[in-house]
């Protein structure tokens, strides 16, 4: 499977994932349900990488980039995303968090020099300005829809989805040297999740208000978190990882950046309400604009 395919499974993955997160992130707290979810995502790609034998494939000099990726990335990033999820809800935050396809694009030109040829260009021209008309303009003349509704200051919802975006950058601009060697993304995924999760683990031994759980865990909400972390976090961080050992960093970013568009008919079978005209008119042309790339 070329890495176009992988990014975009990521993404279907991410879309999916992201409205399951919306009960458990809500009960729990945004820092208690992160800390959750990678707790559970740890066990699973640990467990992954020793019965695959990954972990002999990893060397001293690859784990403090992968550590440091994890830090960014995860703790950070995929924290800052799930507090702009409770206060905007999933789609608004896809979208902002779809940015990182941006950051990642300026970065991987100025790092590694990375290009695009006239029509990946092209290609990926459609593909972003789908993803920005369907949703800047996917709520107009719809009646408010719970999962969208915005609580609190609307800037700082803003602010934290940027900085999730941003943070998913860095952290992959920081992993994509380590996997061009010949580590296996499964390992490699194993120790940015776990680095990330003992970083959660120290904030919350501090004691820090934040860090606590708004509400106790139950058995429901831990299986959604489990269910939520093995797709999101454990199959598709790893794809991610497996795409960058292909292809360069802004087309696996901008390719994964898909996941509001995917977000539209699974929202619209989760709430009853049909998408209007301008989100699938920002659908037609991502696709159209991943047709190009992965043609």
């Amino acid at each position: 499977m070329g890495y176009e395919w992988l990014a975009l499974a990521a993404a279907f993955l991410w879309a999916v994932a992201s409205l399951l997160s919306v009960v458990p992130a809500q009960h729990l707290g945004t820092f208690a349900y992160s800390r959750w979810r990678m707790g559970c995502t740890s066990v699973i790609l640990g467990t992954m990488a020793l019965v695959t034998g990954g972990w002999s494939s990893v060397e001293l000099s690859a784990i403090s980039a992968m550590m440091l990726s994890g830090v960014i990335g995860i703790f950070i990033g995929d924290t800052a995303l799930f507090a702009c999820l409770n206060r905007m809800g999933p789609r608004q935050a896809g979208l902002l968090f779809s940015c990182h396809a941006v950051f990642s694009a300026i970065l991987g030109y100025f790092l590694f020099s990375e290009t695009m040829n006239h029509l990946e260009l092209l290609g990926s021209l459609l593909v972003f300005s789908g993803v920005l008309i369907a949703i800047f303009f996917g709520r107009k003349g719809q009646a408010a829809n719970q999962l969208d509704a915005i609580k609190g200051n609307v800037w700082v919802g803003v602010g934290l989805g940027l900085v999730a975006a941003l943070c998913q950058a860095l952290g992959g601009i920081i992993a994509k040297p380590v996997m061009l060697t010949d580590i296996d993304p499964i390992a490699a995924s194993a120790i940015r999740m776990m680095t990330a999760f003992a970083a959660h683990c120290l904030l919350f031994i501090s004691g820090a208000k934040l860090a606590r759980a708004t509400q106790p865990m139950s058995i429901k909400i831990f299986s959604i978190t489990a269910i939520n972390g093995f797709l999101a976090m454990a199959v598709g961080m790893t794809l991610i990882l497996y795409a960058l050992k292909q292809g360069n960093v802004g087309m696996v970013a901008l390719l994964s950046s898909t996941t509001p568009i995917m977000l539209l008919p699974i929202l619209w079978v989760y709430s009853g309400k049909r998408p209007n005209r301008f989100a699938w008119i920002g659908a037609v042309l991502a696709v159209s604009g991943t047709g190009i790339l992965v043609g």
